[in-house]
């Protein structure tokens, strides 16, 4: 995205409206200090009584009502700038976090990504709600009272000029720093934000290892550098507010002094010029130093940017998808893999031009040993990674010409540890289907999977609550709630990445009498080790090192493949050389 000051541009109107507003808010001010010295000169110099200041002070009170409805209505254009900013930029880094490929959305720490959506995104408000608002009004009202202190009295002007710029030039100079310390407290918080999600959903993991009091050690050290870095923003920000306070006060007491000199020593100007200008001259420097105090929140504000433009600037290979429509007439269809290629990065794994063809209905299973592919595979299948080279073809198209969400609604994928959102149980089975589905269809899926008899025995049942990431269930139970999301939803292509690793028998069993179930309409493909999960495929598409190295059926594999033979015979516990 743009800079924050190219963005402003864009909302033309907002920026007309607050000039608008501030010619306003000019003219109030000088009326404002006219009224009111007019009212104490005739009350006071001239004696006039209540009845012939009365317009007078109607018109005080009009003028006070126009300043203050030109303020709030200031603050609020300000304000919805300021959201719909916030909200692009949320909404770029959701589109940016979701397009994602599976490889960059496991990088880095997921607290660290939480806070530049919420914490950065949030520290970009004060550019536009404050500090926008306040420069134009700057930028307006002390030219306008500038303006109107010559025509009343030029030494007075000259010493407002004189006085004037020393505000923004240590407004500046306090800016650049700001700006810098800013910069270091997003870092700083991204760091204690990610270290600290971490270490909570690694909590018993640390335990069971001794490492806990050395996380606390880290998350505290983290802690601290945060609290410094936001300390040493404070420690500017006071002393910017006491610099900004000295020199408007000794600039007001400049003027003062002159204006007495004038009035009292060489009475060169009246009473009721010199008390109009002394009500001017605070409005004037009062508006220079809220300018400051702006500028100090809008240099933060530029750090933010510059940490959520830096999250969406980075450079990766995104899953591009077309607009042709898959219907469930076509489905399941032939889907080929020609040549397709996949690198993860310079030195890094890579799957090298795998070729072969999966039919409609088919029982495909993808052996291998642990890093040989299989994962990275079945994630090109679904569309979760980019290609490097070659296609995958959907009915003779190739995938990345469909719609995305018409391929993923044919497409269910069971992992190792499926993930289960915070809410009730029929809720996170309820993803599985589409947005009308009933409370029925979800107990008949649960039926399905063999899940209902556990949910029964719940004392809410299926609005039982279930923790962030599946606390409170076994991994048996989770598989199983993720085998009712395939049921509920009826997919055309099913992928199973090593489902039964680390199950007990009766889930284990379970998963493979629900998986011939589905596989009845479904052309299945399972990434898997145990032997009996892939011996009776129709097709075992083999890979060692990235390379599909032979296909076919588990009994011509046997015959033809000392590789696959070797893994087979570890498997069965048999000795080979």
């Amino acid at each position: 995205m743009d800079s924050l000051r190219n963005i402003a541009f864009r909302y033309k109107w907002s920026i007309f409206s607050l000039f608008i507003l501030s010619v306003i808010a000019a003219v109030s001010v000088i009326l404002q200090a006219y009224f009111l010295v007019a009212i104490v000169d005739r009350i006071f110099l001239q004696q006039q009584g209540m009845t012939e200041i009365m317009w007078m002070m109607l018109g005080l009170l009009s003028v006070l009502m126009l300043r203050t409805a030109a303020s709030y209505v200031n603050g609020r254009i300000g304000i919805r700038m300021a959201a719909n900013v916030k909200g692009a930029y949320r909404k770029a880094l959701l589109r940016k976090f979701a397009k994602a490929p599976i490889k960059q959305s496991l990088e880095g720490q997921s607290g660290g990504k939480v806070s530049v959506m919420l914490e950065a995104v949030d520290e970009i408000d004060s550019y536009f709600s404050d500090y926008i608002p306040q420069l134009i009004k700057t930028s307006i009202i002390p030219l306008i009272i500038l303006v109107i202190v010559f025509t009343q009295h030029v030494n007075t002007g000259l010493i407002m000029i004189i006085t004037a710029p020393f505000i923004p030039i240590f407004m500046v100079i306090i800016g650049l720093q700001t700006k810098n310390k800013s910069e270091e407290q997003q870092e700083k918080l991204s760091a204690f934000s990610g270290s600290f999600l971490d270490t909570l959903q690694g909590l018993t993991t640390l335990k069971l290892y001794g490492r806990a009091k050395k996380q606390a050690d880290t998350i505290r050290g983290s802690s601290l550098g945060f609290r410094d870095a936001t300390m040493e923003i404070l420690k500017i920000a006071f002393m910017s507010s006491f610099m900004l306070e000295l020199i408007s006060m000794l600039s007001i007491g400049i003027v003062a002094l002159e204006l007495a000199i004038q009035l009292i020593i060489y009475e060169q100007i009246s009473f009721f010029t010199a008390f109009f200008l002394l009500v001017l001259a605070p409005e004037f420097y009062t508006l220079l130093k809220e300018l400051g105090s702006a500028f100090h929140s809008g240099r933060g504000s530029m750090g933010a940017a510059r940490k959520i433009t830096e999250e969406l600037g980075r450079t990766e290979q995104q899953v591009h998808w077309g607009e042709k429509h898959l219907t469930a007439d076509e489905m399941p269809t032939v889907i080929g893999l020609d040549h397709i290629s996949f690198k993860y990065g310079e030195d890094q794994f890579s799957l090298y031009d795998i070729t072969t063809d999966i039919p409609p209905y088919g029982q495909i299973a993808i052996a291998g040993r642990s890093g040989s592919g299989k994962t990275t595979l079945l994630h090109l299948i679904a569309g979760l990674l980019p290609l490097s080279n070659g296609k995958i073809t959907v009915a003779d198209v190739p995938l990345s010409h469909y719609v995305e969400n018409d391929w993923f609604g044919h497409l269910s994928y069971i992992s190792q540890q499926p993930y289960v959102f915070s809410g009730t149980i029929a809720e996170n089975i309820a993803i599985g289907g589409d947005s009308h589905a009933s409370r029925q269809d979800i107990v008949h899926a649960a039926e399905q999977a063999e899940i209902d008899g556990l949910i029964q025995t719940l004392d809410k049942g299926y609005d039982t609550p279930v923790g962030e990431a599946g606390r409170g269930l076994s991994g048996g139970e989770m598989q199983r709630l993720a085998l009712a999301r395939a049921f509920l939803k009826q997919p055309a292509v099913i992928l199973f990445d090593e489902p039964t690793t680390g199950l007990d028998l009766e889930t284990e069993r379970i998963l493979q009498s629900s998986m011939k179930q589905l596989a009845k309409d479904a052309t299945v493909i399972t990434v898997a080790h145990r032997l009996h999960t892939i011996k009776h495929a129709d097709n075992i598409l083999f890979l060692e090192n990235g390379r599909l190295v032979a296909e076919g059926t588990h009994s011509e594999l046997m015959k033809t493949t000392p590789a696959y033979q070797k893994m087979v015979s570890v498997q069965r516990g048999v000795k080979t050389e």
